[in-house]
């Protein structure tokens, strides 16, 4: 139950702190779409996506205007499109994507992620044509968002994939370069994915789950700043519980949100991820957390010790708000979705082995990052496997979603609107992996893989 005190404090952090459901995300099975006619699997698809979620748009809205909670996304997610269409042949495959793309205009959604593939061991037919297709698919459809697993403690790392990824990623910037290279922005490599996110541009409905759920992420970056300032100069363990009992206020708003989506669409209710996930606005970042916590700057020595701090802190307190939280759960740091972290980066306290290191500690991993248009493909797959490597050293989930500004240089920045906001371009280092990248093969499993 929510008693009046609750109901008014969560008024006050929605109005002043920017407190807001990031997106409620329908997941959906397209395993009784399988056909080996491509058209009549676009057609499957299709259909399957736009009855399914025909109204989560319309109940969504309704949630926010009762409840007066800001519901920023709707968005679908689907099992990954490699495991579905590997009854038509190559050329088709990113039909799919088209016909995700129509369904995405159809339902009025935001995004819709699941162009996937999980290649962290090997790379069947399908999933190769899938990845080979993403340049042009990314590049012709505005809503679809796509994602490739590289790596797992199980398996180690793909490095013949991390390789061809750092050209893929060159050939996104490529033909989107009359639009800021933005279909890298749709695409994201991963250690160790999880199949309930509902955040995007990883976003998929993992082969473990049910015919459709639903999943809501959180965010209220601000509202964890707010109580971080009012608590003054405490210490670290008085520091940690503000944090925690802060998460929990969050997260049980979105697990309110959850419960009711799901009641309303009669969809069964997945998990609450309960991120806190900036946005451009001033007031909503993470950065700001950390500098409230007596960092002078974001950056600075310090800096991972304060996202450790935060992102343990988030986890605890959001685990007893919910009987189900899951996704990537605790901070993300998106450079080009911070405000905090797009000033920190532009005046060089930031930089992208500073990055490196804070994505040991946090939820994700290198996100944003706009780098010069001319960065080799071979510095993209290094950069990829040195983050790849972190997730599989230390079994969580690692990504990279990165940049390459065609025609911008250091100093430079590039514009994406609205949540994806604005990256500064930063340096990268300019010694060449290249041999060291086309060793090709696997990288083997870290040793404590050996759990069975």
């Amino acid at each position: 139950m929510y008693n009046t005190e609750e109901i008014h404090e969560t008024i006050r952090m929605i109005r002043d702190e920017n407190l807001d459901i990031r997106t409620v995300t329908m997941g959906i099975s397209l395993y009784d779409c399988v056909s080996e006619d491509a058209d009549r699997l676009c057609d499957k698809i299709y259909d399957k996506i736009t009855k399914t979620a025909e109204h989560l748009c319309p109940t969504a809205e309704t949630i926010e205007k009762e409840y007066g909670i800001p519901i920023i996304n709707k968005r679908v997610s689907v099992t990954p499109v490699s495991l579905v269409a590997g009854g038509i042949s190559e050329d088709r495959v990113i039909d799919v994507a088209r016909a995700m793309d129509r369904a995405a205009d159809t339902l009025g959604i935001n995004f819709i992620g699941g162009y996937s593939a999980l290649v962290q061991k090997g790379t069947p037919r399908v999933a190769r044509a899938l990845i080979e297709s993403l340049p042009e698919a990314l590049a012709e459809t505005g809503k679809v968002c796509a994602s490739v697993n590289l790596a797992s403690t199980k398996a180690g790392i793909n490095m013949d994939m991390v390789a061809r990824m750092g050209e893929i990623i060159r050939l996104c910037a490529e033909r989107t370069a009359d639009r800021e290279s933005i279909g890298c922005a749709k695409l994201v490599v991963f250690a160790n994915v999880p199949e309930d996110n509902p955040f995007m541009a990883g976003a998929f409905h993992g082969v473990g789950e049910g015919e459709n759920v639903i999943n809501v992420g959180v965010s209220g970056p601000g509202v964890v700043a707010s109580a971080i300032k009012a608590a003054g100069a405490c210490d670290f363990s008085t520091l940690a519980e503000t944090i925690k009992k802060t998460a929990f206020k969050i997260t049980r708003m979105g697990q309110l949100v959850a419960s009711e989506a799901s009641r309303r669409l009669g969809v069964p209710f997945g998990i609450v991820d309960l991120s806190l996930a900036p946005t451009p606005a001033v007031g909503d970042s993470v950065a700001r957390i950390l500098e409230n916590m007596g960092l002078e700057r974001v950056g600075g020595h310090g800096t991972t010790a304060a996202l450790a701090l935060l992102n343990d802190a988030v986890k605890k307190g959001g685990v007893m708000a919910s009987s189900h939280v899951g996704g990537l759960s605790g901070a993300f740091i998106p450079v080009s979705e911070d405000e905090g972290m797009i000033e920190a980066a532009a005046m060089g306290a930031l930089s992208l082995e500073k990055l490196e290191a804070m994505t040991a500690v946090c939820s994700v991993g290198l996100d944003m990052i706009a780098v010069p248009g001319d960065t080799s493909a071979e510095i993209l797959s290094a950069i990829i496997a040195d983050e790849l490597s972190i997730g599989v050293a230390n079994t969580k989930t690692t990504a990279v979603r990165i940049i390459p500004a065609i025609g911008k240089t250091v100093g430079d920045s590039v514009s994406f609107g609205g949540l994806l906001g604005d990256a500064p371009v930063m340096p990268v280092r300019p010694y060449s992996p290249a041999q060291f990248i086309a060793r090709g093969g696997r990288i083997p499993a870290p040793i404590h893989s050996l759990k069975n």
